[in-house]
């Protein structure tokens, strides 16, 4: 197994297409998340409990209907999907705590960091600087960024816990793309995300029983939601693309989610865009259109039998 980004190749423009829809879609449905931890009515790291425990048996069902079957994995693999699966967990228990305690908009911006921290690990792993093309995208995505999240974030002392967990959860969440770009080196999307999502279970019940939240929730349909559209379809898509594209597509396909979440916010509770949100969308989607013709990906996953 080669670590993430010794070994790269260019991907032919067909095998592309799929991941790069994957990843926008993950986007999407990920950036409904804070929506639906915002209804719960159990405690917001419980809520993260139920996320992964209802969609646990979904991803197993799934992984056996792709035609994953149980074999053994090296003990190398299984200290990733462990590490990836307590990494997942804690980042989700801080960022739910963050979404209580400040902003729809400041979660959002700081929950994503790896927007810029996983594209500069993909260039030091592979021991390169990225091209002016790449540059150019990462420096449009930051501005756009910066003008997206910018009219609505708020400097204020009440939010700094909420806002400081939220920057915890965006680091963890960039360890956790680690882990699992390597994990996805040897088995498939499907198979990877049940067990990494297996893993996450304990850690975060054992969180929020220390926390001494209320688990048990007498409103489901936020936390099935959450399951089936944030974990079942946007982290599936997105561990699946982890596997495809290059770590610079990941973290600038991230801002997707602010934009989503502009979009949510003024759905749901009247939010006005501005021209700094059109403009910093627009931008967005340009570094997207950029470091999409210049996508190299990491080497494709092992055909080895998978396990359920």
């Amino acid at each position: 197994m080669h670590p993430v980004g010794t070994q790269r190749k260019t991907v032919a423009p067909q095998s592309r297409a799929a991941p790069f829809a994957a990843l926008l879609v993950a986007n999407v449905a990920l950036a409904f998340g804070a929506w639906f931890v915002r209804h719960a009515d159990t405690g917001p790291v419980a809520a993260g409990l139920w996320r992964i425990a209802l969609a646990a048996p979904v991803l197993a069902g799934l992984a056996v209907a792709s035609g994953s079957r149980p074999t053994p994995l090296g003990g190398r693999l299984w200290w990733l999907l462990g590490l990836g699966g307590v990494a997942f967990a804690a980042d989700l228990g801080c960022w739910h705590l963050g979404i209580r305690r400040t902003t729809l908009a400041n979660a959002t911006l700081f929950g994503n960091c790896a927007t810029l921290i996983f594209p500069v690990y993909g260039f030091v792993a592979a021991r390169t600087l990225p091209t002016r093309l790449q540059a150019i995208a990462l420096g449009c995505a930051a501005v756009g960024a910066a003008l997206l999240m910018g009219r609505s974030y708020q400097l204020d002392p009440r939010h700094l816990a909420g806002d400081l967990l939220c920057i915890l959860a965006g680091l963890l969440y960039t360890i956790y793309f680690v882990l699992m770009a390597r994990v996805r080196q040897t088995l498939a999307p499907v198979s990877a995300l049940a067990l990494s999502t297996v893993a996450s279970v304990l850690p975060l019940l054992g969180f929020a029983l220390a926390l001494g939240e209320a688990i048990v929730p007498h409103l489901w349909w936020p936390l099935v939601s959450l399951a089936l559209v944030s974990q079942v379809l946007g982290q599936g898509c997105m561990v699946y693309a982890l596997g495809r594209l290059s770590p610079l597509v990941i973290g600038v396909a991230l801002l997707v989610q602010p934009v989503v979440a502009a979009a949510i916010g003024w759905a749901s509770y009247g939010e006005r865009l501005g021209l700094a949100d059109w403009i910093g969308a627009a931008l967005v989607a340009a570094a997207l259109v950029m470091i999409r013709g210049q996508e190299v990906a990491p080497d494709a996953p092992a055909r080895h039998p998978e396990p359920a």
